[in-house]
């Protein structure tokens, strides 16, 4: 069974009490919920990591591509705008591929966060659509 992971930067485990105006009041376990539900629709598997460790998520990275992930959905909160290292470590897995998800549209937040260095490592970037941005990005990557 073809097996995904997505990954979750800092704060990302404060879903549902982390400005519930901007990223709701859904929690982590209601997302991962969500996903579970629709990787076993896609005959997919899935394992979620989380951390507000810059070095965790790349050892992460690297552990995951040595035990035979598919690819990734990652989501490295405030890291994607000043992370090159997290850049570097998807790059050093390729050819495995990422999809970068965003809860809210990064392009109409602070003008520190439209910028993502991690995208560029990712064969596409989803951001705005909420919780259903993982589905998408969990969809195109089962049918890769």
């Amino acid at each position: 069974m073809k097996k995904i992971a997505i990954l979750h930067g800092p704060n990302l485990n404060r879903l549902g009490k982390r400005e519930p105006a901007v990223y709701g009041t859904a929690t982590l376990k209601e997302l991962e919920k969500l996903i579970r539900a629709e990787a076993r629709r896609l005959g997919v598997g899935v394992v979620f990591f989380q951390s507000n460790h810059e070095g965790a998520l790349i050892d992460r990275i690297h552990a995951l591509a040595d035990r035979g992930i598919a690819g990734y959905i990652v989501n490295f909160g405030a890291y994607t705008h000043t992370s090159i290292a997290l850049h570097d470590a998807l790059k050093s897995v390729a050819p495995l591929p990422a999809i970068e998800v965003h809860i809210s549209d990064i392009k109409k937040r602070e003008r520190f966060r439209r910028h993502s260095y991690t995208a560029a490592a990712c064969i596409g970037m989803i951001s705005g659509k909420g919780f259903p941005g993982y589905l998408d990005a969990l969809r195109q990557l089962a049918a890769l």
